[in-house]
């Protein structure tokens, strides 16, 4: 077991990627599973999730360089520039002096109590990534709005729309599907006695309020971009109308010169 003799922990979660191949480290360096955790540096851990998380646990930043580098072969889409928290841990005989510091308090640094806190650090991870993303989205979605405003002047952005409702979806998709921010982790099944450190975490970093909020977020973005389609596309319905009506027009004032023009001829 690493550092077992530490009365203090000192680690980061980080979001590497959209996907992270484990069955290399299901096989090697195996401390336990759901989630794999496994030995990392010279006296640290590293808790892996298949979503793209990375929790590091005693590693020095040389260390973690090191061993994010060596994964760059087992990630999907990898981020160009990693979301990361950083943490701190200390037992409870040592959490008198520290405070003022963060630091969380807990018994010992068994592994189903650092596999605990990685799973709630992983998920304020995503949420963060995601927190900034749907940011983004707000910002990209407020000129279609403002134009609205101003006599629809967004309806050549079609495709923009379409992108805005695909983001939302993707992310809806993997925050449910893949993440279950919702969910608690399959650990505490077997070890109910560590639901209450779970509970605790989760409740510091508002796993279920923030999830929450994003969610109306998306909501909203998700209307807003399907309400411009839907007057989009009922815009183009009124101007195929209005290209109808017009070539039939046409057509009336083709017959009446045609019928006309014979009129004259028979005179």
């Amino acid at each position: 077991m690493p550092f077992g003799d530490q009365q203090q922990l000192v680690g980061r979660a980080v979001y590497i990627s959209q996907r992270l191949d484990l069955k290399a480290f299901e096989r090697t360096r195996r401390l336990a599973t759901s989630p794999l955790i496994i030995t990392a540096g010279s006296q640290g851990a590293a808790v892996m999730f298949r979503y793209g998380v990375v929790v590091l646990f005693g590693m020095s930043p040389v260390e973690e360089i090191a061993f994010l580098k060596d994964l760059e072969h087992s990630v999907t889409e990898p981020f160009e520039h990693y979301e990361a928290e950083e943490f701190k841990l200390c037992l409870t005989s040592a959490a008198a002096e520290e405070r003022n510091s963060g630091c969380q308090a807990m018994d010992e640094f068994n592994l189903p109590r650092l596999q605990v806190v990685a799973s709630v650090l992983a998920k304020s991870v995503i949420l963060s990534h995601y927190e900034v993303e749907v940011a983004k989205t707000f910002e990209r979605i407020e000129p279609l709005a403002h134009d609205l405003q101003h006599g629809g002047r967004f309806m050549h952005k079609g495709r923009e729309l379409l992108a805005h409702i695909g983001d939302v979806l993707m992310i809806q998709g993997r925050m449910v599907g893949r993440v279950e921010i919702s969910e608690k982790p399959e650990l505490l099944w077997e070890e109910p006695q560590y639901e209450r450190l779970y509970l605790r975490l989760a409740e510091e970093y508002e796993l279920v309020e923030r999830h929450r909020s994003l969610e109306r977020k998306l909501d909203l973005v998700s209307k807003t971009a399907e309400t411009m389609l839907d007057l989009l596309q009922n815009k183009s319905s009124h101007r195929v109308e209005w290209y109808i009506t017009i070539l039939i027009v046409i057509e009336i004032m083709l017959t009446v010169y045609e019928l006309w023009g014979r009129h004259l001829l028979e005179s």
